[in-house]
Order: structure tokens, then C-alpha cells, then sequence
């Protein structure tokens, strides 16, 4: 299989899975081992792509963004409640993200860590949509300065691959009281800080592997993530809106039983 060939299916996983709680980060590591990729040549792309998923929630709240970006300059209650909460969320994985960054990165090359972990937290999606109440919350703007400090400190469990960070703090906003649709947006929303940190982090360990080759196929990848992405999210909400998230748990909990059974940990 040819590099660029490999850079679309890795994007096409990057995109479908970034915003779905099934961890993106867990799918790449599963189809690089699935594929027979070298892991640390591919680690670098991996991350350098998620830009490509960021930009995508941009390009589809943009007006979101242009009504916090002027509210601020008139100091306007809800645009600065709206970043309020997204930096507190935000805050606890820069503390945790820099300290535990080594550790980190060994989990990453770990497959078996992702298997289990995407059937526990499928047993978890399960639980929280059987016995949470969330509350109808107007917007991200609405969401306590409590509940937002919860939610970033859930956002770091995705530290572990295969726990996913949308799933995290969608499903950890709805424990705190949070309903649904603001979940996910809040979730959409912290991912440009919160990916856009991991990007610049692992690129500055990790851009001496950078070269002529590997930017041509991130460049692919960034493309084909962000048009993935940008289908994925639309139909993400529609999903949610009619059936929750018990589809997605199940997936998790089937994917990383054949994960265990393909990596012989099964059987």
C-alpha cells in the first residue's frame, strides 16, 4: 500500500471518528497496527492532522464565532461567558497534558490500552444515558462556571487513547446536568484549543521527523479530515438528537472485543 493511500484512510478515520464518541486518537493507533504501519512514523501525521477536523467546526459554526469574536470587543455578558467556560475547560489539560506528556506518549504506541478502553467507555455511555438527568441549558454562554471546570477536568481521561474526548466531556457535561445538544457544541467548541494545544505540543517534540515526504502526506491527510469531518458532524447531531448515544456505545464495546481478539489477548 503507498503512503498516499495510507494518508486518506488515516484521514477518513481522523474525520469520521474526531467529533463521534469513539476516540480518534484510539482509531488511528488500531489502523496503523491493523495495517502493519510503523506506529512512530505515522505518530507525527497523526496529530498533524487533526487541524483539518478543527477547521471543519469552524467552517460550520462560523457565525457562532463571529457573534462571540464582536460580542467580546462590546463586552458583551455571553460572549464572555461563552470563552469563560471554554478556557476553564480548557485549563486542566494543559496542566495535566504538560506533566504527564512522557507517560503520555508511551500509552500511544499501546493497542491493547485502546481496546479496553473503548469498551469501558462504552459500558460508561450506556450508564450516564440510562442515569443522568441533563437539564435544557441555553447555549455554552448558559453552562456554570462549575460545570465547565468539571467537564475539562473529565476532558483529561482522553489522555488515555481509546477513551475519546468527545465522549468524555459530552457525556461528562450530561452527568453535570448539561442537555444534550449544548453537551456536544460545548465539546465541539473546546476541541479548537484543546487540539490545537496537543498539535503544537507534539509537533515541537516530535517536528525533527518532519520532512519533505511526511508534510506532502499530512497535507492529504489535513484535506481529506476536514471534508470527512465536516459530513460527520452534521450527521452526528441528527444521530444523537433521535437515538442518544447508545449506537456509539455498542460500536465501542464490539470494536474493542475484536480489537482484543485480533491482538490475541482473547482466546
Amino acid at each position: 500500500m503507498s503512503d498516499e493511500l495510507a494518508a486518506i484512510i488515516l484521514g477518513i478515520v481522523e474525520g469520521i471518528t474526531e467529533y463521534l464518541p469513539v476516540s480518534s486518537t484510539g482509531h488511528l493507533i488500531l489502523a496503523s497496527e491493523l495495517l502493519g504501519y510503523d506506529a512512530q512514523k505515522w505518530a507525527l501525521f497523526n496529530v498533524a492532522i487533526q487541524p483539518g477536523a478543527i477547521l471543519a467546526i469552524v467552517v460550520l459554526y462560523w457565525r457562532t464565532f463571529m457573534e462571540v469574536l464582536t460580542g467580546l470587543f462590546s463586552l458583551d455578558k455571553g460572549a464572555l461567558a461563552f470563552v469563560r467556560n471554554i478556557l476553564l475547560a480548557f485549563f486542566p489539560a494543559v496542566v495535566l497534558g504538560l506533566a504527564f506528556s512522557d507517560i503520555i506518549d508511551v500509552m500511544l504506541e499501546n493497542a491493547v490500552i485502546v481496546a479496553w478502553a473503548l469498551i469501558i467507555g462504552g459500558v460508561a455511555i450506556l450508564l450516564v444515558e440510562r442515569y443522568a438527568k441533563p437539564q435544557p441549558v441555553d447555549g455554552v454562554a448558559a453552562v456554570t462556571t462549575k460545570q465547565a471546570i468539571m467537564v475539562g477536568l473529565v476532558q483529561c481521561l482522553a489522555m488515555i487513547p481509546g477513551v475519546s474526548r468527545s465522549g468524555a466531556t459530552i457525556l461528562g457535561a450530561m452527568s453535570f446536568g448539561i442537555d444534550r445538544k449544548t453537551a456536544a457544541e460545548f465539546s465541539f467548541f473546546l476541541a479548537l484549543p484543546t487540539l490545537s494545544g496537543a498539535t503544537v505540543l507534539q509537533m515541537y517534540k516530535h517536528g525533527g521527523a518532519m520532512t519533505s515526504d511526511m508534510a506532502g502526506l499530512i497535507a492529504i491527510g489535513f484535506v481529506v479530515s476536514f471534508i470527512v469531518a465536516v459530513i460527520v458532524v452534521k450527521a452526528f447531531l441528527a444521530i444523537v438528537t433521535r437515538y442518544g448515544f447508545a449506537p456509539f456505545a455498542w460500536y465501542r464495546i464490539i470494536a474493542g472485543a475484536a480489537a482484543l481478539i485480533w491482538l490475541g489477548q482473547v482466546g
